[in-house]
């Protein structure tokens, strides 16, 4: 498919999605939020498709925040709606059965920074710079900010950038664990690649209902995680790639999965 804000590719199993409005800083506007979707949509419904990675064109960014020259003038119920949507998008992101990775080059500010942390995890450029500045707005983050940023960096460190608007480095972004890796900008697509290139190689529905339980964590009450495992384990059992690991383990070989 064409986009007119992204770039996508295909390459060995991988879709790298490329937000290309580099003279904005990749800049989330309507448009772009519209094709991300269409393209995750893609991801979802294409078998050639095993795993993603977004990332930003250019040097300077990964996303810089949204297109605040949208904001003007838009009502509370607008604004709402406004929220709601890129919500909806992020959710997409988030739960997609198959891995979706931020590969992060230079700023990741506001819906960046949303963006980067609804991926399933994030590798950073040395010059990468994550924060959430929508009170120097007069606003907040509404991409879901709020709440995936204390899982990933707890309660009072997600408390303190989202108030004060402050930005953190790379280095301080892995120290915190909001990314995984800090590598250097040459190094960022092909290190992401690796990993991906490794998960790819593991069983399709493991990997999915891996996502599905760890995405259950804080969300369900008592002990619904737990039994979310139980279920999702023995569902594995009925799988024909489960028989297949087994079998190769068993035999010293290369599984060949299916993902069925």
């Amino acid at each position: 498919m064409a986009y007119q804000t992204l770039l996508t590719t295909i390459e060995n199993g991988i879709c790298i999605i490329t937000i290309n409005r580099p003279d904005k800083l990749n800049a989330l506007n309507k448009k772009v939020m519209e094709e991300l979707s269409a393209s995750i949509d893609e991801v979802y419904s294409n078998s050639e498709i095993r795993s993603a990675i977004i990332r930003g064109s250019g040097t300077k960014s990964f996303v810089a925040g949204a297109d605040i020259g949208e904001f003007l003038g838009l009502s509370s119920e607008e604004g709402r709606a406004l929220s709601k949507r890129g919500q909806d998008l992020f959710f997409a992101i988030e739960n997609s059965p198959k891995p979706i990775v931020a590969a992060v080059n230079g700023f990741a500010l506001g819906g960046g920074c949303e963006l980067a942390m609804s991926c399933h995890f994030r590798v950073a450029s040395e010059n990468a710079k994550f924060g959430q500045p929508e009170v120097n707005l007069g606003i907040m983050p509404g991409y879901g900010g709020t709440q995936r940023m204390p899982q990933l960096i707890g309660k009072g460190r997600a408390l303190e950038l989202l108030m004060s608007g402050n930005m953190i480095d790379a280095q301080t972004a892995l120290q915190y664990g909001l990314v995984n890796y800090v590598v250097s900008q040459d190094e960022l697509l092909n290190k992401t690649k690796t990993i991906l290139d490794s998960i790819n190689n593991k069983a399709p529905v493991a990997i999915a209902k891996c996502i599905t339980c760890v995405n259950a964590v804080g969300q369900m009450s008592n002990n619904s995680g737990y039994e979310l495992e139980v279920t999702s384990f023995g569902e594995c059992f009925a799988t024909e790639d489960m028989k297949e690991g087994t079998q190769a383990f068993l035999e010293k070989r290369k599984p060949n999965f299916v993902g069925r």
